[in-house]
């Protein structure tokens, strides 16, 4: 062994030169061995227990009713769903969506600069309409 000493051109201590080919049948073989394990495995993951669902004349399941969203801009002007509207009729709208369907929740967005109480009042105004599902949105952090 020449410590390290290959000739000039590469390759190993025999003086042939290095082979850069890549051997594909190893890695045919084991891409085989792998689709058929994925083969085998995959329908065991899916199948689950056999069973026989029985019928039924129930209801089906509706989807659930998009938000109510209550908005109140800088000026302190209230949008119902973007539909601007006045304070005084805002209750009675309130009333009248609660009683089609009090578990549809509402979001309460309100503009930064306002005060605590005017969110606050409205926020009273939903609750004393029946809604118990009643969220305040805010924007994400900016990192």
């Amino acid at each position: 062994m020449a410590g390290g000493l290959l000739p000039s051109g590469g390759g190993d201590e025999d003086g042939l030169p290095a082979v850069a080919d890549i051997n594909i049948t190893p890695l045919v073989d084991v891409m085989l061995v792998l689709l058929i394990i994925f083969m085998v495995a995959a329908p065991m993951l899916v199948a689950g227990v056999p069973v026989e669902l029985p019928s039924s004349q129930a209801a089906q399941l509706t989807p659930p009713a998009p938000p109510i969203t209550l908005s109140v801009d800088g000026q302190g002007q209230v949008f119902l769903d973007q539909e601007p509207i006045a304070k005084a009729a805002l209750s009675p709208r309130l009333a009248a969506l609660a009683a089609a369907d009090k578990t549809r929740p509402i979001y309460v967005r309100g503009d930064k600069s306002l005060s605590y109480g005017v969110i606050a009042e409205l926020m009273g105004q939903v609750g004393a309409a029946g809604f118990s599902r009643v969220a305040l949105l805010t924007e994400p952090v900016k990192p």
